[in-house]
Order: C-alpha cells, then structure tokens, then sequence
C-alpha cells in the first residue's frame, strides 16, 4: 500500500459492472479488463481461474505480475518460477522471479536467477549487476550474524490491514491505515468528478489491493480508544502519512484528490497523482482547511513522505519530479524569509536510481531514510548517515534483523536520536504493513542448532531456508551451510516455531521452547523437508465413507485436516484431490459417486480456509484400479479395499 503513495501513481478508476461468466473465453477478458484497472485483487481470481481451464504464458506472467504489485512475494515467486521455464519466456521473467525469491531471504537461490538474467540479457550495467549481487551476499552474512535486537509488533496499533508512518504526537501516536474501522467512517466530501459517465472510484474500496483506502488515525494513550485525526482532508481517497513541527500546531501530510485540473483520457483510467498539504491548528484545537505545497503536480509527478522539522523552516519529502536521479528522490525546501517556501534541492548524496523515501533528521543531525537502491537485503531498507559539514556523509544499512528481505520504511524518532517506530511487510505481522518498536535489550541464554536433511535420501540440504518465529512475536532467518547446518540464538521462557523450505521441497514445521530451562545449553532441531514430484499421487489414509454416501466422516476430517495442514505450510501448492472406488456395482455409478465424494472432501478443505482456486475435485470411480480386481474378477474384501481410496497429486508447486 505504501508504494502507492509514492514512488508509482495512485490511479482512480471506473469500477464497470462486469458480467463475470464462467465461460473461459470470458473469465479471461474480464481478469485482463481488472488487471489493466488496477483491480490485482479481483484479476488474479480470474487469472487463477483461467490457468485452472488452459495454462498459458500470458496467464502465469499476469499472475506473477499482480502478486508482485500486491506484495505477495511467496506467490509471486511460485508464478514467476513457472513463467521463467514455459516456452517463449522473456529475460525479464527471470529478473522478476530473482527479485521474489530475494523478497523470500532466498538469497543464494536469488544469486543464481540474477546471474542468470544477466547472462540472458547481456546490457545490464555493471554498477546494476553489482548491486544485485552484493545485496545477495551481504545479505547472507547478515542473517548469520544478526545484530542484538527485537522488532515487536504493536498489536494495539495495527489490524489485518495495512498501517504504517506512525509518529509520536502530543503523548499518543498517530498513525496511517485501510483498516475498514466501523464507526470511524469520515465525512468528507463525496468526490465531484466522474468518468466517462461511468460510476465514481469506490468510495470504500481501494482496487489494487481490496482494501479500504487510507486515513490518519490517533491514539491518545494506551487506554484510549482509537479514532480518525480530526481533520478535514477533503478527500476520500488516500489520506497520509504526517509530520508534525516541534510545538505541534503544523502538520504535513499527503493525499490523493479528483482534481479539476486532471487530466482525462477517455476510456482509460486517470491517474492521480499524491500531493502534499498543510494544516494549521488554531486556539480552539481546530484544524484549518489544508493548504497544498507550493511544488504539487497532480498531472505530471507526485511528492508525499513530508518531513518537516521541529522549527518547521525546512520540509524533506519523496518526489518523482523531473531531473531527479531515480525512482523517486529525496528533496529539501527550506522556507525564505519571506515566509515561502524556495525551490526542491535534490539530495545528491543520498539518492540512488532506484526509489529513496521516508527522509528524517535528529536533533543530532543523524539522517535516517529508506531506498531500494543501494546494497541491501531486498525492496526497502533503512540507512542511517551522519551529517558532515554542509552535506550528508557516510551511508550505512542498519542491518539485520532491523532491515529485512521486504519494505522497511515509514518510521520515526524520539528526543535522543533513536528510531521509536518503525513499519515493515516483513513476514510475520498480522497484516500487510505493521507498526514496530525496537528492543535493544534482548537477552539470548540458549542456542538452537540443527540440520536440514532431504527425508527420502537422508542427504544434507544446503541453502534451506530455515525460519524461527517466536510464538507471537518476532521472526528471524538464515540459510543453512554446505552441510545443511543451522544455528540460532533464543530467550528465555519463550516457545518457537521452527520451520525449513527450499524450492522444489514441501516445508518442515516443529515446535520448541525455553520455557523452564534454568541452564545455558544446547537445543538441536533437525528438519526433514520431502521433494515435490508434479502429478504424483499421495494417497490419504483412512478417508471412509459410509456405504452410498459422500458426506465427510468424523473420522475422514481428521485425516483431511492434514492435508489443510500441508497446503497452509506450503500456501503455493495446488492439488487435485482424487477419490477412486473399487469394481464392485456400474461403472457410470461409481464414477458419479466417486465424483460426488471428491467433491465433499474438497468442500470440506474450502471450509478450513483454503482458496478454491487452489484445489480440485476429481472422481475416477474404477478407471485406475491398483490391482487386478477388474469387473468379473474374484477378490477378497482386502483386495477391494486397496482400490477404494482417496488421493491427492501436487498439480502446481
């Protein structure tokens, strides 16, 4: 969600009332129509869809494009893997499956994919090529050695939505979200423009990502309630983040608004362009109506991540203006005498030709800023330089777990100079961007360490991922070594998850926990992960039915819920579930009732949360018997049953 905001245009659009069919031909036109809207969300449901009636290199690029855009780097790289090998592939599907699996803390397995689009496309420059590849391994010496601290989630503050840029004001916080807050609705304006005649923008619903669209909210104190900042924005649309001067009584912020002077182009959407504003709060605790920045472009650039200073004479802020370096740059106004504000000065010294954003400055002149531009561990990540005369000096990444292999940005600083607060996409959090605080005092009194084995040959596994979660809490990550090695530090009194995957595996999860130990030792947890095989079936034991029924069984639920298990440990699988009968009765018979108790089972695995689109019924009745038990031939009951059963085959990894 934050991206939108700056660095690539918010776009309003129509929402046309589309008649989806479940005709192929139109599935597939109506997810490119959502897809060229901006609806990912609602496209790649369609896209998914498509894929399941006809596999195609249009339908997977699209998909691995769309889960890309909504920040789903596990998807996106499940799809770009597959686009990266189907005939007629272009280079850029390689770059784009290198980036998800770095956004994954793939890294050596990024190395590769990076080195080999480079290979393929031959013009990538050298100073590009070095970044890629240093980023990769910097990265990995990172996650081996994390620095001393902890992440924690603020559960008060954030929701399963997006929230992020909180800043400290007047002993509470505000802070930027979509949450769809009931009883929170702002009374803004309706917007005025539409387009083409057709239906306005969705006042509720941000198509990119079918979330709401963002407001400022504040929470006075732990205790208090949360509530929308009292201020008339103006707008419906995309309103944050904000900045506040040292007294409190001036505040910058962004929004996005349907300008008049925007431009239209008919039968496409318009894009719309984020801006920046000022409000002042008067004797009465009011806020004035918003004043826009001398330097908004709603038609041709945006500017947002305003940061203004405690005396408020000099605002930073983002901007993709022309003549910058990059994506978006960082530029500072500083106000005249005059009481106006002088023209943007690009800051030189800090930006890169990727996207610099979240500019801010201590009382001490430490500068602190995010890009995705410099040598780092994947999409944005924080860098701390000191001011040194009349220019910034030395850049440094803050490293690792305080950067991680997502966005890393939005944050802000105390009276001392040390960052409060901090938003992250990072694994782990309860929705897209969360709020975090840093704890500098963690106390580590044990070790974990283990192996990660292949569990059919029992070989070592090097370059497995392997991931500690505390149970609630925060998460870190390595790669394993050439002998499939691991280690980690732990807390006391805490319970963990952890877990290992690598490409082309099925993941291992195990539970384990400090609580209770009173000594300093050892933990070892070995990990076994078992190798996809496409099409290869699995059978479920145990899956009964009663005699000419197709309902699921108390008993037959237990089992399925370890399929559910697999597919929530491994969410890019897709699977066809089979059911098979023996020879006994019709042959269109069986074939119907084995259809019928397929597709309970696959109802059944719907209902324990997992996305239709990713599983299929499918009965064979007794076209694929596993014996000799054939129509006519004598069998035991034994026999019989070996054909009466339920299987499951891997159809996507």
């Amino acid at each position: 969600m934050k991206k939108i905001l700056i660095g690539t245009c918010l776009s309003a659009y129509c929402l046309l009332a589309f008649n989806f069919s479940a005709k192929a031909q139109y599935v597939l036109k109506d997810a490119d129509k959502q897809y060229e809207l901006f609806n990912y969300s609602k496209a790649i449901d369609l896209y998914e869809q498509a894929y399941k009636k006809k596999k195609s290199l249009h339908v997977a690029e699209r998909l691995a494009s769309a889960y890309a855009l909504v920040y789903d780097y596990k998807q996106a790289e499940s799809w770009y893997g597959i686009t990266s090998k189907m005939p007629d592939s272009k280079p850029e599907n390689i770059l784009g499956y290198a980036k998800a699996l770095q956004s994954n803390s793939k890294y050596s397995e990024a190395k590769l994919q990076y080195l080999n689009y480079i290979d393929k496309k031959k013009n990538v420059s050298e100073k590009q090529q070095a970044v890629w590849i240093a980023s990769c391994d910097s990265a990995l010496k990172w996650i081996k050695n994390p620095k001393k601290i902890e992440l924690i989630n603020q559960v008060a503050l954030n929701s399963a939505q997006s929230d992020w840029g909180a800043v400290n004001y007047q002993g509470g916080v505000v802070f930027t979200s979509d949450r769809s807050a009931k009883g929170l609705e702002s009374e803004e304006s309706r917007p005025f423009l539409r387009f083409d005649g057709s239906k306005e923008p969705d006042k509720q619903v941000y198509g990119w990502t079918g979330n709401g669209y963002l407001k400022l909210y504040f929470k006075a104190s732990p205790k208090d309630s949360l509530q929308l900042f009292p201020i008339k924005a103006g707008t419906r649309y995309h309103v944050g983040s904000a900045s506040f001067t040292g007294d409190g009584k001036t505040m910058y912020f962004t929004l996005t608004r349907i300008s008049n002077e925007l431009e239209k182009v008919k039968n496409k959407p318009s894009t719309v362009n984020v801006e920046i504003y000022s409000s002042t709060k008067d004797a009465d605790g009011k806020w004035s109506e918003p004043v826009s920045f001398a330097y908004n472009n709603v038609n041709d650039y945006s500017v947002g991540d305003p940061f203004i200073t405690k005396d408020g004479n000099s605002l930073y802020f983002a901007s993709n203006m022309p003549g910058g370096l990059g994506g978006t740059d960082i530029y500072v106004c500083l106000k005249t005498d005059a009481g106006e504000w002088g023209k943007p000065i690009n800051l030189k010294e800090v930006n890169t030709e990727g996207n610099d954003r979240s500019p801010v400055f201590d009382e001490k002149d430490n500068f602190y800023f995010s890009s995705d531009g410099r040598v780092g561990m994947g999409g944005l990540d924080v860098y701390q330089a000191l001011r040194e005369g009349g220019g910034i000096g030395r850049v440094e990444n803050m490293g690792y777990p305080f950067n991680s292999p997502q966005d890393d940005f939005g944050f802000s600083l105390n009276e001392k100079g040390g960052i409060v607060y901090l938003s992250s996409n990072r694994d782990g959090g309860l929705g897209s961007d969360d709020i975090y605080t840093i704890d500098q005092k963690m106390i580590l009194a044990f070790k974990l360490e283990g192996r990660v084995f292949d569990k059919n040959s029992n070989q070592p596994i090097a370059g497995a991922l392997v991931t500690l979660a505390k149970v609630n809490g925060s998460i870190l990550k390595t790669e394993t070594d050439d002998n499939g090695g691991y280690k980690f530090n732990l807390a006391k009194e805490t319970e963990y998850n952890v877990s290992a995957e690598k490409t082309d595996y099925r993941s291992d999860v195990e539970n384990l926990a400090t609580i209770g130990l009173t000594t300093s030792s050892v933990l070892t947890q070995n990990l076994y992960l078992e190798g996809v095989v496409i099409d290869k079936a699995i059978r479920l034991e145990n899956i009964y039915y009663d005699f000419d029924k197709w309902n699921i069984r108390p008993d037959a639920a237990v089992e399925l819920d370890k399929l559910v298990k697999i597919m929530k440990d491994n969410p890019t699988i897709w699977i066809e579930l089979g059911s098979h009968t023996d020879s006994r009765g019709k042959d269109n018979y069986n074939l119907n009732l084995s259809q019928k108790r397929a597709e309970s089972a696959v109802q059944y695995i719907i209902s324990r949360g997992i996305d239709k689109n990713r599983i299929a019924a499918k009965g064979y009745g007794e076209t694929q018997l596993l014996n000799k038990c054939a129509n006519g031939v004598d069998c035991t009951e034994t026999e019989h049953q070996l054909n009466r059963r339920t299987e499951f085959k891997i159809v996507k990894q």
